[in-house]
């Protein structure tokens, strides 16, 4: 049986891994609001001031500063390894290319120009700039991506910050002064060596460990030694 005659399995169970992880994401994200509304209340109160309705809270700078922190340290933790695993290699580790690979790839490997096939996705045929666009534009959204949500971050943080100096009658600070904090680049670094922690972690322990089944990991017998081979 050929792929095109292959029986369809239903939309869930094709999209099974993006609806979970979508899903789980959303469960996550209200258990924080609901979490981080009961705890920013309880600070409020300590302080003897109102407290907020659900609704406001997630209306408010301190919870989108939260959720901005988080977001741009993952897109960071993609961009940089979309565009690293380019030209950096790890010998043994499937989470890495072939070490004799290391580069852009020639264009009959990537299927670009006269290389691309029926199938290939239509700017990759094209020789000009729309190919060059397609063949970075993962790394370039993951990028644009980590940008906007850092700029997020830093906005919201501006507004967080500020409405926690009001409360203890300080005055307030503009953006320009809030990026060069430490509460900023604390929120920021703290978030930036986890991700990288794990990356690295990823890389390391494949070589040497399996997950019988799953494409981030070697197959059950290969050897150690074995680059870019995935199960």
């Amino acid at each position: 049986m050929t792929a095109s005659e292959e029986p369809r399995r239903g939309f869930w169970r094709e999209n099974s891994l993006t609806l979970t992880f979508g899903i789980a994401f959303l469960v996550v994200l209200v258990g924080q609001a609901v979490t981080g509304h009961a705890e920013f209340n309880e600070q409020m109160t300590v302080d003897g001031l109102q407290s907020l309705t659900f609704a406001d809270y997630l209306a408010s700078s301190d919870f989108a500063v939260d959720v901005t922190e988080n977001w741009q340290s993952e897109f960071l933790q993609f961009f940089l390894y979309i565009f690293g695993t380019v030209y950096l290699v790890q010998r043994g580790s499937p989470e890495s290319k072939k070490i004799h690979e290391a580069g852009i790839e020639s264009d009959r490997k990537q299927r670009v120009g006269q290389h691309a096939r029926p199938d290939s996705p239509r700017w990759a045929g094209t020789g000009d700039w729309r190919q060059t666009l397609y063949a970075r534009s993962l790394g370039t959204v993951m990028g644009t991506l980590f940008i906007l949500s850092w700029l997020a971050q830093s906005i919201t943080g501006t507004a967080a910050y500020n409405d926690q100096r009001l409360r203890q009658f300080e005055d307030p600070v503009s953006w320009a002064d809030y990026v060069a904090t430490p509460d900023f680049w604390n929120r920021t670094l703290q978030n930036w060596q986890s991700e990288l922690l794990a990356v690295a972690a990823m890389v390391v322990l494949s070589i040497y460990l399996r997950q019988r089944g799953s494409p981030e990991s070697k197959p059950v017998g290969a050897a150690h030694a074995a680059t870019g081979i995935e199960g």
